[in-house]
């Protein structure tokens, strides 16, 4: 029954909302019992129950446990901070804002309601093929990172859940915050934290206001060098992110998603053998059939709310790092923040 569940609203029931609602449902221990969008006309209740809004503010005199947020960018800290205030747990998709105040505002609101449990949607983490290379740099039976290098492309920054993302006042960015945004937190995940940071921003080809190209070379403290090519111009859709340890090399190609455009996901595993002047003459490569990335992601989030456990993953640190890394590649281009007039993070 759902009086024994943790009851769920859900604010922003788009394509990401309804696909948060499957997983939730599924889930034991939770169960939608309201959500909002702004395609409702009017409140209502549908025939499963569940009671609809066409205002996200209508779900905080709602009687719920958890909000899970999937609204644009410009919203997104706003509900958060609210559900938090209201006595919520919140789960709130990527990117955590516009711009990193946004964050710094949340992390405000989080410090006063320390009960609360807030975790963030960076669902690539929880791919397999993710989780397997994260397991492979931890166990040190490989050495270091030595340079990580990514290319996250698809085919335009108007994807089809809305045309809010081309529009700077709602989106902030363009596609190295909606879609890059995940790389980046990979490259953090596996490498750690980068000062040094060159790159070229551009809009030249959509010609929006936020960018459709983002190329950026990063250098942390360790001498680790990581690339990445975050692009709404690759014709064919592309994810690609290779990882040298000094022992191995780690190849993740292909990512399991709603749209099946990625191509299949596989971690291609090289190990250096003796060095031979062509290379290693062995390699080991992972095909990954089925995404639980997000019921193991709604699962983690649970847990943490029934036993009272810390967020493991896709904290509001987190989030920061990798918002402040965002805005770290936009301002390295000296011509697209004066453009724009990007704050450093």
């Amino acid at each position: 029954m759902v009086s024994s569940k943790l009851k769920v609203g859900i604010a922003g029931f788009g394509v990401v909302g309804k696909r948060r609602r499957l997983f939730i449902d599924q889930h034991p221990d939770l169960a939608t019992v309201a959500v909002s969008d702004i395609s409702f006309e009017k409140n209502g209740i549908a025939d499963d129950g569940v009671h609809f809004f066409p205002d996200f503010k209508s779900l905080y005199s709602q009687d719920i446990d958890i909000l899970f947020v999937s609204l644009p960018n410009h919203l997104a800290a706003q509900a958060t901070i609210s559900g938090i205030e209201h006595g919520f747990h919140v789960f709130c998709e990527k990117p955590p804002g516009k711009t990193v105040e946004d964050i710094r505002r949340v992390i405000e609101a989080e410090k006063h309601h320390p009960q609360i449990k807030l975790k963030y949607g960076f669902n690539h983490r929880y791919h397999a093929s993710v989780i397997e290379a994260k397991r492979i740099i931890d166990s040190g039976k490989y050495g270091k990172v030595i340079n990580i290098r990514g290319i996250y492309g698809k085919s335009s920054v108007i994807p089809f859940s809305g045309g809010w993302r081309s529009e700077r006042k709602y989106a902030g960015g363009g596609i190295l915050l909606d879609q890059g945004i995940h790389m980046l937190d990979m490259i953090l995940f596996f490498a750690g934290d980068f000062e040094e940071v060159k790159s070229f921003v551009s809009n030249d080809y959509w010609n929006h206001d936020v960018e459709d190209n983002a190329y950026a070379i990063m250098r942390n403290r360790s001498g680790c060098v990581a690339m990445i090519h975050s692009t709404a111009t690759q014709w064919q859709h592309r994810f690609r992110l290779e990882v040298t340890l000094e022992d191995a090399l780690l190849e993740l190609t292909g990512i399991l998603s709603g749209s099946k455009s990625y191509g299949e996901e596989k971690l291609r595993f090289v190990p250096k053998k003796d060095g031979s002047i062509v290379g290693s003459f062995t390699e080991e490569t992972t095909a990954y059939l089925e995404d639980n990335s997000w019921r193991d992601e709604v699962s983690e989030f649970a847990s943490a709310i029934v036993n009272d456990n810390p967020i493991e993953s896709g904290t509001s640190t987190d989030a920061l790092r990798v918002m402040e890394l965002v805005y770290k590649i936009y301002c390295a281009d000296s011509q697209w923040q004066q453009q724009f007039n990007i704050s450093h993070p």
